[in-house]
């Protein structure tokens, strides 16, 4: 395996697991209710306006509310308790922590709006490990559009090649792909473990190849 110097995270279904269809149950919709609201929200052009924070977040809310009328009380509950929705995947931050002390540097490239990611990254450990991150939210660019992988890049002076890119969605990790960036699709919390115990392991591997090579 290619020795790389640094990671890249993603943040959602990566750091964290989502609970929304659990919060619109708590709300009071049934599971037929939960599911229709959720996928309308996530699947209409609005969600995205959100993480790219172009227009202001009430204007996007009201924008959810007009188009469906129905649903509105249930959107403006969920979208006003993003704190609720989010599942720490401490193990993995468990790791995180130990790739930093390997001597990795780390960062995030994450498609967020500020609402959202300054409510699931409080008190995250993660953050104290980072090396720098880029969120959509700050340069109103999204994944997989090739500019927010080249304004990561350019900020911190990384070269593609010495990267290691972790997203949950194939079009993200093809788009870095496409500029050099070596990227695993993570399709489980399971999966993203398996990556990162080989990431450590190759790091020990390489001090230990660097020790015998002086000894030498």
């Amino acid at each position: 395996m290619k020795e790389y110097k640094n990671i890249i995270f993603d943040v959602g279904d990566v750091l964290f697991d989502y609970r929304w269809f659990e919060m619109l149950l708590e709300y009071g919709l049934n599971e037929e209710e939960a599911k229709r609201v959720g996928n309308q929200m996530f699947d209409d052009p609005l969600w995205l306006q959100l993480d790219l924070e172009i227009m202001p977040r009430e204007d996007i809310i009201r924008g959810f509310e007009e188009k469906y009328p129905a649903d509105a009380k249930a959107m403006r509950w969920f979208l006003d308790h993003g704190e609720l929705m989010h599942i720490p995947r401490t193990d993995v931050w468990k790791k995180f922590h130990e790739l930093k002390e390997k001597g990795y540097h780390i960062y995030l490239l994450s498609n967020y709006s500020s609402d959202l990611f300054h409510k699931h990254t409080k008190g995250a450990s993660f953050l104290d490990d980072i090396d720098g991150m880029v969120v959509s939210y700050q340069v109103h660019v999204k994944k997989p559009e090739p500019e927010i992988y080249h304004c990561l890049l350019e900020k911190y002076g990384l070269k593609a090649e010495e990267c290691i890119f972790f997203d949950d969605r194939a079009a993200n990790t093809e788009a870095a792909e496409k500029l050099g960036i070596r990227s695993v699709t993570i399709t489980s919390k399971e999966v993203l473990l398996e990556q990162m115990d080989t990431l450590l392991e190759q790091k020990s591997t390489d001090i230990m190849k660097r020790v015998a090579s002086s000894c030498g």
